[in-house]
This record gives structure tokens, C-alpha cells and sequence, in this order.
């Protein structure tokens, strides 16, 4: 969610969110791609560094701990992480999730989390991509709050949270 939340504070309004899981070949994998602002590289190389922030996301915290936490979970668990950003061009984080490694955390509540992103204030364009497998399926945001008239009460949140849980036991979150 964090990953999310960057791009949008920066000024993304296109998200693209994919999670490919296939259980069968011990794969988790995860892309955030935004149309941000971009980073040059000394941008880049302080972002992974846990001891800086540029003091204008959080200016009372004197850390950024988020992708360097990320970067070091999955370098500690056998995974991979790699981060392409320019200026004027956006921003890709992805991260290859080695779910057999006893220390590799488990995915969680995905569809609480999906839903937490959907529902996000703002502006912005978020498409998920998401398989399982064989199975997929994509959601945009924008569809979302089409039908379901926004995200600001509680009638809404309860369909999008049963729609998303819906997507992710057909497609196999729940597992026996």
C-alpha cells in the first residue's frame, strides 16, 4: 500500500497495480508502475537509504524507512527488488516475493488492502492486474466508483470489500 501511496503523493494519476501469484512455482510478484514525476538517480539511491527523506512527506520524521525496509525484507528472504524511475517519466518498483522462505511474511488480506486503495481519496486513475495461476482478472478504479457512486459511505465500502473478497475466492485467496 505504501508503494501506492508514494505515487500518489507525488503526483500520479495513473497507477498500475500487478500481483501475480502462482503457488504451483513458489512466484509472488509485485509491480507498481506510476506516471509520476520520476527521480533522478541521486533521488533514487536516497530513497533506499532508511536514514533520509527529503522532510516534506512527514516533516516531523527524520527517517524514510518504507522501500528500504521493503528492499531489505526481500533481499533477507531470497527475493528481488529493483527500482527504474526517470524525470518526467515515472516511477516502476518490483518486487519477487520468495513465499517459501520461512522468514517471507504471508500476503494477508488482500482484498482489506485492495480495498483500503480503491477507496483512497484523491484523483487518480488505479488499474489492478491480478492472477493467480491461470486465473485473472483486472479492476479499474474509476469503474468502481461508476457503479457504486463513490467511496464515501458505508453501503459503498461494504459492496467494493464484498466485491473485491468475491474476485479473490473465485480466484483461489482462501486456501483450504
Amino acid at each position: 500500500m505504501d508503494l501506492v501511496h508514494n505515487a500518489i503523493e507525488a503526483g500520479s494519476d495513473h497507477i498500475t497495480v500487478d500481483i501475480h501469484q502462482d503457488d504451483a512455482q513458489g512466484v509472488l510478484e509485485l509491480t507498481v508502475r506510476d506516471n509520476g514525476p520520476g527521480m533522478d538517480e541521486a533521488l533514487q539511491r536516497r530513497v533506499l537509504d532508511p536514514f533520509c527523506t527529503d522532510g516534506k512527506k512527514h516533516p516531523e520524521r527524520r527517517m524514510g524507512l518504507g522501500l528500504a525496509f521493503l528492499k531489505q525484507l526481500l533481499d533477507m528472504t531470497g527475493g528481488t527488488f529493483s527500482l527504474r524511475s526517470e524525470p518526467g517519466e515515472g516511477t516502476r518498483v518490483h518486487c519477487r516475493f520468495n513465499p517459501g522462505h520461512i522468514d517471507c511474511p504471508p500476503l494477508g488480506d488482500l482484498s482489506g488492502s485492495l480495498m483500503a486503495l480503491f477507496s483512497y481519496p484523491g484523483s487518480f486513475e488505479l488499474e489492478l492486474n491480478r492472477s493467480r495461476g491461470d486465473l485473472q482478472y483486472r479492476v479499474y478504479r474509476s469503474e468502481l466508483h461508476d457503479v457504486l457512486g463513490g467511496f464515501d459511505d458505508p453501503e459503498s465500502l461494504s459492496l467494493l470489500n464484498q466485491f473485491l473478497e468475491s474476485q479473490e475466492d473465485f480466484h483461489g485467496e482462501t486456501d483450504p
